[in-house]
């Protein structure tokens, strides 16, 4: 009788009552709360500008220069799935620029052959990252920022500090810029990149043994997952998403400027971990990541279109990365509790 009457007082006061309503609270709020803030921030830019921002065009202006962080945090989303992570992506794509603008300018190679040797060194970059972190046991924070740091002294070598405009086809110049069906072709290609990571993830035997490994490399091992391999192909899938998105940019700049790419790295890691507080339990998906791109550019459109000094963006992009893994923290801490 003791313990029941204990038992009563624990849990019917209104002390006791509220902690699972806080905690109710909070859950949505780290889950949803990422949503929240987009539909406010449009709110937001559409009351202050609603000539320029809520418009149709600005719609897709956001979604094209989201085109390019997205296919680079789809990559990274793969290798933050199996517990690691790629601090290169940003200096993958620096070199990527370089590259494929020197082996049209200097080697006169086809744009389709160009970019496919740079794509093909984008996935071998990967997976050197890969094997470093797998067989060599380096941490992939030290491995991945060394590889970057060497990558940087390639690039700068290779063109000599100097940015590669001359010889470039029109037709390379010219299909950033391009659309199809009135739609960008940035934002094609970028949803096709996303949508075959998302299938990848969700609809075959790969992305359950990604998952599997990134919720718990022993018991995957135990299970008879190469563990090791499947990290690998993590890494060379975060190299084979960084190296195009280098490439597009050297399409839309024009050039191949040695010091491009540099600020994918920071905007990349920012929206996947938004998008880990987007929807899910603070887990990283492909879904979130899009989403979280989208939110990240919105607020960088809207400050622009009502007048904020570009240097800002610098700190919203921080700011939000910040939040971010805030809001990733909560949902894994009191969604599943």
């Amino acid at each position: 009788m003791r313990a029941t009457l204990k038992e009563m007082t624990d849990t019917d006061t209104p002390a006791a009552a509220s902690r699972p309503a806080r905690l109710k609270v909070i859950a949505f709020f780290a889950r949803y709360g990422t949503i929240a803030a987009l539909l406010l921030m449009i709110i937001a830019f559409s009351i202050k500008s609603p000539d320029s921002f809520l418009t149709l065009q600005n719609f897709l202006n956001i979604l094209n220069q989201s085109s390019l962080t997205a296919i680079i945090a789809g990559g990274l989303t793969i290798t933050l799935v199996v517990g690691e992570f790629d601090l290169s992506v940003g200096y993958v794509s620096r070199l990527a620029v370089v590259l494929v603008a020197g082996l049209m300018s200097f080697q006169h190679l086809p744009v389709i052959v160009a970019a496919a040797l740079v794509l093909l060194l984008g996935g071998l970059i990967g997976g050197t990252n890969g094997v470093l972190v797998t067989k060599a046991r380096i941490n992939a924070v030290v491995a991945t920022l060394g590889m970057g740091t060497i990558l940087v002294g390639v690039s700068y070598t290779y063109t000599n500090g100097q940015p590669i405009q001359a010889g470039l086809p029109a037709s390379f110049l010219s299909f950033a810029t391009g659309k199809f069906a009135g739609i960008p072709n940035l934002v094609i290609i970028s949803a096709i990149v996303l949508v075959i990571l998302w299938i990848t993830m969700n609809w075959t035997d790969l992305g359950q043994r990604l998952q599997a490994v990134g919720g718990n490399k022993e018991a995957a091992r135990l299970s008879g997952i190469a563990v090791d391999r499947v990290r690998i192909f993590a890494f060379v899938t975060s190299g084979l998403c960084a190296a195009p998105t280098g490439v597009l940019l050297s399409s839309l700049i024009g050039s191949g400027t040695p010091a491009a790419g540099d600020g994918y790295l920071l905007s990349a890691f920012a929206a996947v971990f938004l998008g880990s507080a987007t929807l899910r339990d603070g887990e990283f998906h492909i879904v979130g990541t899009a989403v979280g791109v989208v939110i990240l550019n919105t607020g960088i459109n809207g400050l622009s279109i009502i007048g904020v000094a570009t240097s800002f963006q610098n700190i919203f992009t921080g700011g939000v990365l910040i939040v971010a893994v805030g809001l990733s923290t909560l949902a894994r801490r009191y969604t599943k509790g």
